[in-house]
This record gives structure tokens, C-alpha cells and sequence, in this order.
């Protein structure tokens, strides 16, 4: 049983770097892989077509919702007369009676 397991164990260490020899020749034999990856990054740029001293039509003023918890969004208050809408993304400070805008605050 000694001169068995002794004989198994000198053959793997005999042939044990035949097999590495021949795997590492394998490998360079393989053409190398290459993976290219294109990143492609767009940015944008809206800009409010929101101007000051615009004068807001009733039409326009229908898609606009008021907004009465203008500390939420860290608004100041707005001056008699006028109030805080929100148009889109922005936030413009309109009055109620002409419908003129006296400031537009870009939102995120």
C-alpha cells in the first residue's frame, strides 16, 4: 500500500507541470479580446422661455398652478398683489390683476 501511494504521488509531481506547461500554452495561442465601449454623454440645456416683464395670457395662466407653500420650495413671499405659480419647472412670481411676470425662478 506504502509503494503505491509513494508511486501516485512522485507521478503527479512528474506530470503536473506537463499539464500547467500545457495550459499555459493554450492561452497563448488565443488571440488577446479587446472590448471596446464608446460612452456617449449628452447634456442638455433647458433654458425658461420665462422673461421678465412678460405680459401672461389668460390662456397660458389656465396651465399654471398655484403655489400657496411657497416656503416649501424656499420661496420668499410674494408682495401684495402678486403670487407664486409654477410653470413646467419654474417658478415665476406673476401679478394677479395684469399678469405680468416680475420674477422667474429656474427649478431643478
Amino acid at each position: 500500500m506504502k509503494k503505491i501511494f509513494a508511486a501516485l504521488l512522485s507521478a503527479s509531481f512528474l506530470l503536473s507541470p506537463m499539464v500547467v506547461s500545457q495550459a499555459s500554452a493554450d492561452d497563448h495561442r488565443r488571440p488577446p479580446i479587446v472590448v471596446q465601449k464608446k460612452v456617449v454623454v449628452k447634456k442638455t440645456v433647458v433654458r425658461s422661455h420665462w422673461k421678465r416683464g412678460y405680459r401672461v395670457n389668460a390662456g397660458e395662466r389656465r396651465r399654471f398652478s398655484n403655489v400657496n407653500d411657497y416656503r416649501r420650495y424656499r420661496l420668499a413671499p410674494p408682495p401684495r398683489g402678486y403670487r407664486w405659480v409654477r410653470a413646467d419647472n419654474d417658478y415665476l412670481l406673476i401679478g394677479v390683476t395684469s399678469g405680468i411676470i416680475s420674477s422667474v425662478i429656474a427649478g431643478r
